[in-house]
């Protein structure tokens, strides 16, 4: 990629991938072929998504992708479009991808996983082996330009030993950032002693945690909503609370549980929740910190608010109208942007609608926003 001058470079901090259909039984190893994460289709002709031979997606597998489609379409149960249709270009394919990030006018864009954010399974051996298949395709999809197409490891959290292993060896290979689920590990929060060996060796590579949405179809994820998710679906809300609801917590919580007072140069983006919330969040917990400092975790730090401004950082929605806000309490250099390309609640013209959301800040501030803070980030 040629030398870009500070103002030009223009990064997508939530680019996704729709993984190639046969991922897995493409790059499993031989002892796992027989559980690998597939699609097939109903005796109704609709098409299903298994996990471990088990159904985890009864239809509209469309939509596990979908910005080139109609929603109503997308979403009908008894449909017949497949996930390939909901697959736009760029979306499987390096190459492809990089003819779109030349389209969009981007310079690089953050490669995150789509079926990589639904599967879980109790087997750690077939856990580790989702994992390294993925992380070996996503690798592969990369070889188009390692520059500008910016991957991430995804990790089994269930087992630390093996997560530490997995990702020695994707630090060798480039990656630059560690994909997050926004729960508890077999009830261990993300301050706990369980996570200290994964966490010290992040640490020392310097790359980011990205904490980011996740969908469990086995089980319910935790979050603040709780059981406002048993209402009949609604889609707007659904999707509106969904990433806020795993990733305000998920942060807020390694705030007040004393993570960064462990591992202060530990760096964490919140991906898909957008960057509004963050000052708010300041501001309630700098509150009650005053008044419950005295039987909580002590922060080395005066207040949780410096943590934010320290540690964390948070990814805009496109038409996001908190942005210049967030700038100002957050931090000028703490947020980025994100399409969220390719899945159905994002936009064809995403780069367009952050540029016209952030035509009217400082050109120093656009440029931090657009692109800068992404590479000052993950050292680009």
């Amino acid at each position: 990629m040629e030398n870009i001058s500070q103002g030009n470079y223009i990064f997508d901090a939530d680019a996704h991938i729709l993984e190639p259909p046969d991922l897995w039984e493409n790059y499993l190893e031989s002892e796992f072929l027989d559980r690998a994460i597939r699609f097939d289709v109903s005796p109704d002709g609709v098409e299903q998504l298994y996990v471990d031979n088990e159904i985890i997606l009864p239809n509209c597998t469309a939509a596990l992708g979908g910005a080139n489609l109609d929603r109503t379409e997308a979403f009908n149960p008894n449909g017949s479009l497949t996930y390939v249709d909901g697959a736009p270009l760029g979306s499987m394919d390096g190459d492809e991808r990089i003819r779109q990030f030349d389209n969009w006018g981007l310079s690089a864009g953050l490669v995150l996983p789509t079926i990589g954010i639904l599967w879980d399974t109790p087997d750690n051996r077939l856990a580790n082996a989702y994992c390294r298949a993925y992380n070996n395709w996503v690798y592969d999809f990369q070889a188009a330009d390692r520059d500008r197409l910016v991957i991430a490891a995804n990790l089994n959290f269930h087992d630390i030993d093996a997560a530490v292993t997995e990702l020695e060896l994707r630090l060798k290979q480039g990656f630059k950032g560690v994909f997050l689920p926004p729960e508890r590990v077999d009830g261990h929060g993300f301050a706990s002693d369980y996570f200290d060996p994964l966490w010290a060796r992040i640490e020392e590579a310097g790359v980011p945690l990205l904490v980011h949405v996740i969908v469990r179809t086995r089980r319910f994820v935790t979050g603040f909503v709780g059981d406002w998710y048993e209402t009949p679906a609604n889609r707007t809300f659904t999707f509106a609370l969904g990433a806020p609801s795993q990733v305000m917590p998920a942060c807020m919580s390694m705030v007040m549980d004393g993570l960064f007072d462990k591992f202060p140069r530990l760096k964490v983006l919140a991906i898909e929740a957008g960057c509004g919330w963050a000052a708010y969040a300041m501001d309630r917990l700098d509150e009650k910190y005053q008044h419950f400092s005295g039987f909580d975790h002590k922060l080395a730090l005066a207040k949780p608010s410096e943590y934010f401004r320290r540690n964390l950082w948070f990814v805009a929605e496109p038409e996001e109208r908190t942005i210049a806000s967030a700038l100002e309490l957050v931090g000028e250099d703490r947020i980025l942007w994100g399409s969220d390309f390719p899945h159905i609640d994002s936009h064809v013209d995403a780069p367009g609608q952050v540029k016209q959301r952030l035509g009217h800040l400082p050109k120093h501030l656009q440029h931090a926003v657009l692109g800068d803070n992404a590479r000052k980030l993950f050292r680009l």
